[in-house]
């Protein structure tokens, strides 16, 4: 039988990016009124994503339910529409480009923990995704993962590895099905 003593679980290695008082002040503001379904208000939003560090450019449309971990860890550019019940768990960096759609469900994850040590230190990566992109409903993109220019990932997919420019990719990991094609 396998025991597992969570309290040797450690996070020493890893750092949030603002103190206690930034995170537990993010906390409230993130319920109240970034996540909260009550506030269809882009312009409250940006205000407060802003305000904890943000950099966001013009033109976001974010839905309801959108769950940001730190916001002062998170770049978006411009042009950018997040479906409800988007998680960017952003334990690191997360860098959104311009003209970028991530659908409804989509999960960035920059973080996880290493199995084979018993301190189960996190190991966390961050993530970019280039201008153009898509990232499809109800997806996974894991630590570390580029997708590139124009990159597609497909409804219900996992990224585990970077995706190149113009690619559609699709299943669980992602493979490349087809190159995409821009009808003028």
């Amino acid at each position: 039988m396998l025991k597992v003593c969570l309290s040797s679980f450690s996070t020493q290695n890893f750092d949030k990016g603002a103190n206690f008082i930034k995170q537990t002040a993010w906390y409230f503001v993130n319920a109240l009124f970034v996540r909260a379904s009550w506030n269809p208000f882009q312009g409250v939003k940006v205000f407060f994503l802003k305000a904890f560090g943000a950099k966001i450019g013009k033109g976001l449309v974010m839905k309801n339910d959108v769950c940001i971990k730190f916001p002062w860890k998170l770049t978006i550019g411009e042009n950018v529409w997040i479906g409800e019940n988007v998680w960017i768990d952003n334990l690191d960096y997360v860098t959104i480009g311009n003209n970028v759609c991530i659908s409804q469900g989509a999960l960035l994850l920059t973080g996880n923990h290493d199995y084979t040590l018993s301190a189960f230190y996190y190991r966390n990566a961050p993530i970019l995704i280039g201008d153009g992109a898509w990232i499809g409903a109800k997806t996974v993109v894991c630590p570390g993962i580029t997708v590139e220019s124009h990159g597609i990932l497909t409804v219900g997919s996992v990224a585990t590895k970077n995706l190149e420019a113009w690619g559609i990719y699709q299943g669980n990991p992602a493979v490349k099905i087809r190159m995409r094609v821009m009808k003028e």
